[in-house]
């Protein structure tokens, strides 16, 4: 909630002069031990500064959000009459059990 205040989003704000007056390492240290930081240059924001690790978070929230709302879009039109059983698809595609015991599927 502190991100939220006046004082969370002053403590955000790094004004662009501070890139050209060469303290990017300082910078990139505030945005490791605090968070987000959003660069401003001529009084709007320029970019979004975070460490890689809340990048991959976001990154992870939002593919996993997309995926959630194409299982919700396919439930929809869910016809159980034109689904195909594991043995039909099987036979469909000429595949046997024995074939696919040999292969590794790697599920995240």
């Amino acid at each position: 909630m502190s991100e939220l205040s006046i004082l969370g989003v002053m403590k955000a704000i790094v004004p662009i002069t501070r890139f050209n007056k060469g303290e990017a390492n300082r910078i990139f240290d505030e945005v490791e031990a605090g968070g987000t930081k959003v660069v401003m240059k001529n009084n709007r924001p320029a970019c979004v500064l975070m460490s890689p690790s809340q990048y991959e978070s976001l990154m992870e929230m939002l593919s996993d959000y997309i995926m959630q709302e194409e299982a919700e879009n396919r439930m929809v039109y869910y016809n159980p009459k034109e689904s195909l059983s594991h043995e039909d698809m099987m036979r469909e595609l000429d595949i046997t059990e024995e074939e696919l015991d040999g292969i590794e599927v790697e599920i995240e």
